[in-house]
């Protein structure tokens, strides 16, 4: 009886493994450019004809190969990127498995031309995995494969081949993926010989122009944090121009791979900055020590393993929080506004002072990035920090001078410019963190109202009041049932002289009980009422506010943890730049 298992030939157990490696002609470029930067190339050149499907010819100026390895570089499991299993916990290359050559050419007409030097080279031709011939030819130093007909030896596998215009785009998106981490290497792509894209080696936010333009680079913010073994660097945009979040990528230690855990991480750190449903852009690069990444989890290399995921996690969401807390986060003036307003924009009478809070905040005037203070907030962690007692005298001596415009901006002269704050948001970002650190810690002081509030609400109000009682007893609202449908509210809080309680109790009992965008995407019933309390009893636009409002509206703004936004995801602060100014009066 004849034996029922075989070991397979070399040429179908090839196609087995290209169809691993091998899905489309993205899968080919991506391969073949990550071999020419592990080559050492400077220049890599890709082009293509009928989106790959017809032909896929990769060129660069790395090292090269002599003879006897581009043979070697066509057997399945040969490179010269590892030699034993130690190295495997320690890859420091983009290819590593030896299998990318061989499984390309078992599935196309392949010809490889590669040299170590000026002059002599070798061409290498393959077909259906057979090599055909091994020629000398005259070339300059690198190497250019040559890949015609992909599938046409695999009927089954071609014809899942999307359009020529979708394959373009396919490869056009590995190309540039490749390209953001690799930033002092120049590319080019071309597709039937019209140029798509030409990158010159430069920095991250100048590839970022050449690739989507100069507006996308521009709202971008620098990272740069290190924590335990991790070193955070990259961008990410800023708040305002945050809209669907469709250029969100991560590299570890110059490799880019897919991590939906991440995304969400990211998306957390922006909450209370951007209004529900947008999400920010971001190129996030992780570096860490080689063994604490395992890149050998996934054939086609797209996702990694961290050893201590925890590092990570913490270090992108504490990296991102301190990048978001600065002054710069914040708007410049021109950029476009966030989408949407809220409807608590309303006036009101003018308040006659503005309760103070202890946390203050100190600052000194200096030319820093983005030509704004450097604030040194009590409580945050910063070196230096001053104790909270005794940092309003300083914050006194070097606040700048306040003045108000139309009763709703606060205006802020600094070294580099002018910071024009929106009384109202700054107050909703004020009372949202204040409410939170009394959730965690005894409550507010509550003010006893001299003649409690007697009201009736509708069912839904009323089972919202009953629940969250002892919740808005914590803010300061002490409530009790009385009756059918009935509550009083003996005390309140008093955010404002000004404070009118029955209408800001009345306006959070029902936003708790019918919900609405603010509230719905809280993570808690803490966060609900906070953010609830923070939008209706903020100071509102068009209340005049004397120099004492303004100055501890002012300190308290920036001793929050994200002075730069307010709860529905606007900015509470505009920066106005000297060098915005001398652009508009054509001094530059």
């Amino acid at each position: 009886m004849s034996p029922h298992i075989h070991i397979l030939p070399d040429h179908v157990a090839n196609q087995i493994a290209a169809g691993e490696v091998v899905e489309r002609p993205a899968s080919v470029v991506k391969e073949l450019i990550e071999n020419a930067l592990d080559a050492g190339a400077s220049q890599v050149d890709v082009s293509l004809r009928g989106g790959g499907k017809v032909e896929i010819r990769v060129a660069d100026d790395g090292c090269g190969m002599g003879r006897e390895d581009a043979l070697l570089a066509l057997d399945r499991h040969a490179t010269s990127k590892i030699r034993q299993a130690e190295d495997l916990a320690r890859i420091a290359t983009l290819g590593f498995r030896g299998e990318a050559l061989p499984s390309i050419a078992a599935v196309s007409r392949f010809v490889l031309e590669t040299s170590e030097e000026d002059g002599a080279g070798t061409r290498v031709t393959v077909e259906g995995g057979r090599i055909r011939s091994a020629d000398a030819i005259a070339r300059r130093r690198g190497t250019t494969v040559t890949v015609r007909g992909l599938f046409g030896n695999v009927p089954a596998r071609a014809k899942f081949l999307r359009s020529a215009a979708t394959e373009t785009r396919a490869a056009s998106d590995a190309l540039v993926l490749l390209a953001l981490c690799h930033l002092g290497v120049g590319f080019q792509l071309r597709s039937n010989d019209r140029e798509l894209l030409s990158l010159r080696p430069g920095t991250l936010q100048e590839r970022i122009a050449e690739i989507w333009g100069a507006d996308e680079a521009a709202s971008m913010l620098e990272l740069e944090w290190e924590a335990e073994a991790l070193r955070l660097t990259g961008v990410t945009q800023r708040p305002d121009a945050a809209r669907t979040g469709r250029r969100r990528f991560t590299f570890a230690n110059g490799r880019p791979f897919l991590d939906r855990g991440l995304g969400r991480l990211v998306d957390e750190a922006y909450r209370t900055t951007v209004a529900p449903g947008l999400r920010p852009d971001y190129f996030l690069f992780l570096q860490l020590p080689s063994e604490a990444l395992d890149v050998n989890v996934h054939p086609a290399k797209t996702e990694v393993r961290f050893r201590d995921r925890g590092i990570v996690e913490r270090g992108v969401l504490e990296g991102l929080r301190a990048r978001l807390a600065e002054v710069s986060s914040a708007p410049p003036l021109g950029s476009p506004g966030p989408g949407g307003e809220s409807p608590d924009q309303g006036g009101g009478a003018p308040p006659r002072q503005v309760s103070g809070g202890e946390r203050a905040v100190s600052m000194v005037r200096e030319g820093g990035e983005a030509g704004q203070f450097a604030f040194f907030m009590t409580g945050t962690g910063f070196d230096d920090a001053p104790e909270s007692r005794d940092a309003a005298p300083v914050a006194s001596r070097l606040r700048p001078e306040l003045w108000q415009l139309h009763d709703s901006y606060i205006l802020a002269a600094t070294r580099r410019g002018l910071l024009i704050i929106d009384q109202h948001s700054a107050h909703e970002r004020v009372l949202y963190e204040e409410t939170m650190l009394r959730f965690r810690e005894a409550g507010a002081e509550a003010q006893r109202l001299l003649f409690p509030l007697t009201l009736t609400l509708s069912p839904a109000e009323y089972s919202a009041a009953e629940e969250l009682a002892p919740l808005l007893g914590k803010i300061g609202f002490e409530v009790e049932a009385f009756g059918e449908r009935t509550v009083i509210v003996r005390s309140s809080p008093n955010p404002h002289e000004n404070f009118d309680a029955e209408q800001c109790f009345r306006e959070m009992i029902h936003e708790l009980a019918h919900g609405s965008p603010l509230v719905d995407t809280a993570r808690n019933q803490h966060e609900r009422i906070a953010k609830s309390l923070a939008c209706k009893g903020a100071i509102k636009a068009g209340q005049s506010l004397s120099q004492e409002e303004m100055a501890d509206l002012f300190d308290r703004l920036f001793a929050t943890e994200l002075p730069g936004h307010d709860v529905h995801g606007r900015p509470t602060v505009v920066r106005l730049t000297l060098e915005e100014l001398a652009r508009r009066f054509g001094r530059t």
